[in-house]
């Protein structure tokens, strides 16, 4: 079953983050929708329909809006927020998606617009894969209460991608424990997981799970699930079989120092990629840590021997999460020696740290959003695609009214969009030197396109909310996506500096904003500013400065 359009914003309660582990529940607030209904015709309009809803297709697909009578509807197919100038659709003329797109969509009626609503599409074609599997990690839940929305609107974009997946990777961190008695909460994951498997009707989807470090113990694991959920022998380690596809789980909370497990590894896979029906297809291995000198540049990373272990076996996929670094970023699939993918994390992403985010407040150090990520792999005879989707990416600060929160609810106004181009593996060579010469997201394949500014006045000194005075910037444009802006503001007529940040581009949302607004604290009546603005992407390339001169 595909999922139905969503419209409305989403609202929150309390979520104990390991990070957070001290924020208590508080009430639900309202969505705008929500506290201020309106009727049809009057008001603000409600967000568009499509006729055909976001999901996996074998085909192209055309796709027509419904909205209520007397508005227009305007989209986009960049993952940016419809404006005014954005496109227009006409009746009778409905948009041919034809490859992987979000498409946007708000409705306007005069001068008012409603909220934005995003649809992800997957376009494939007829070839069947040998295996799809979804592969989430660090889903942290901790009671009925908060998950049971959220996980049944989590299964229902998974069966618009994968109606009948043949398995579901839980790649560790499935409770929050922090040494505080809690796992038994992996019997409220197993109840929760196993209540949307049979309203799906996924009853042949093999799930498998890994120990991370806030999984309480190996045995709270073995006790919260069936045994074919966790199949270890002892170690917290396994091997499986999906689709005749081999799978590997390590323990990534021991493997240093498991002189069996690493044992173990190695052999099983020298005999899995000596043995000639495997050639030329993937092994994969998921394990909640991410090793050493991989993924996003070896952030939040672990067990240098699982890379060492792992460097004689080219067509080793290995999955990991852990970090909650998001997936939007293309540094999260690395290869070397073998293959390193970041699976994101299905409570919050985090992004590298050091940098701010434009809030409600103002600029604030963030460096975690309530966006849930989950990947959606699919093996082929002569590839593995990757597919990055969101399972939730709607605008919300992690700080609500000064308080933690990642466990946003349901309706979700971007389930299911694209996080970013789907990956392509192949693992093509006869031997493991010529397998690692074809390898395309290595170091030496980094991209190397700077973001631009593309419109004339990208910089706008504007009133905010509050009355203050702000730097609007008008977003960059980059061939993956704009990470952060350095953004320097200074009073020229002091030479004092009033800005100096790195400000996130909010990319980790659907839809991106198509302008942020910077803060100028403390401007002076009179005073002349100088703001000087460079985009960069998350290699480090970076734009041309734009800069603005203005007075208060």
């Amino acid at each position: 079953m595909r999922f139905a359009p969503l419209v409305i914003a989403a609202t929150s309660v309390a979520l104990v983050s390991p990070l957070a582990a001290q924020a208590q529940d508080r009430p639900q607030a309202q969505s705008p929708a929500q506290s201020h209904p309106h009727k049809p015709g009057h008001g603000t309009p409600a967000a568009p329909g499509v006729s055909v809803p976001g999901g996996r297709y074998e085909h192209p697909v055309s796709v027509k809006f419904k909205a209520e009578r007397g508005v227009t509807v305007r989209y986009t197919l960049d993952g940016t927020t419809p404006t005014r100038d954005s496109h227009a659709f006409r009746s009778g003329h409905p948009l041919r998606i034809t490859k992987d797109t979000n498409v946007t969509a708000v409705a306007f009626r005069g001068n008012k617009a409603g909220v934005p609503v995003s649809y992800g599409y997957l376009i494939k074609t007829r070839e069947k894969p040998l295996a799809k599997l979804v592969v989430m990690s660090d889903v942290h839940i901790g009671s009925h209460a908060t998950a049971d929305k959220k996980y049944e609107s989590f299964f229902d974009t998974i069966g618009s991608i994968f109606p009948k997946p043949d398995a579901i990777l839980s790649n560790g961190d499935m409770i929050n424990d922090n040494g505080d008695g809690k796992g038994p909460d992996h019997k409220i994951v197993s109840e929760i997981f196993q209540a949307n498997l049979a309203r799906k009707g996924m009853t042949g989807t093999q799930l498998l799970i890994s120990n991370g470090n806030h999984d309480a113990s190996l045995g709270a694991i073995r006790a919260g699930y069936p045994k074919a959920w966790f199949p270890d022998s002892g170690g917290g380690y396994y091997e499986s079989k999906v689709k005749g596809l081999p799978v590997l789980t390590v323990n990534t909370e021991t493997y240093n120092s498991s002189t069996a497990q690493r044992t173990w590894l190695k052999e099983r896979l020298t005999a899995i990629t000596g043995d000639p029906a495997n050639a030329g297809k993937p092994v994969l291995v998921q394990g909640h840590r991410p090793t050493t000198g991989t993924t996003m540049d070896g952030q939040q990373a672990a067990n240098p021997l699982l890379a060492e272990d792992l460097s004689a076996f080219p067509q080793a996929i290995l999955f990991s999460g852990h970090s909650h670094l998001n997936i939007n970023d293309d540094r999260s699939i690395h290869q070397r020696d073998f293959t390193s993918v970041n699976d994101g994390s299905m409570s919050y992403i985090e992004i590298d740290h050091g940098y701010q985010m434009v809030t409600d407040e103002g600029l604030a150090n963030r460096f975690e959003s309530p966006t849930a990520q989950a990947l959606f792999v699919e093996v082929y005879k002569n590839r593995t695609e990757i597919a990055r989707v969101n399972m939730a990416a709607d605008k919300h600060d992690i700080y609500t009214g000064g308080q933690w929160s990642a466990n946003w609810q349901p309706p979700y106004a971007s389930a299911g969009t694209l996080s970013g181009d789907t990956w392509t593996v192949r693992l093509k060579g006869s031997t493991s030197q010529e397998i690692k010469r074809n390898f395309r997201y290595t170091a030496a394949e980094r991209n190397t396109v700077a973001p631009k500014f593309t419109t004339r006045k990208p910089l706008k000194d504007v009133r905010d909310a509050k009355g203050g005075t702000a730097l609007r910037i008008a977003q960059a444009k980059d061939d993956q996506m704009v990470h952060h802006y350095n953004v320097d503001i200074t009073d020229a007529s002091t030479g004092a500096s009033v800005v100096s940040s790195k400000v996130l581009s909010d990319f980790y949302f659907t839809p991106r904003p198509n302008t942020l607004d910077i803060p100028v604290p403390g401007a002076v009546k009179g005073h002349r500013y100088v703001a000087r603005v460079v985009a960069v992407d998350a290699y480090g390339n970076a734009s041309p400065a734009a800069s603005l001169t203005f007075r208060k």
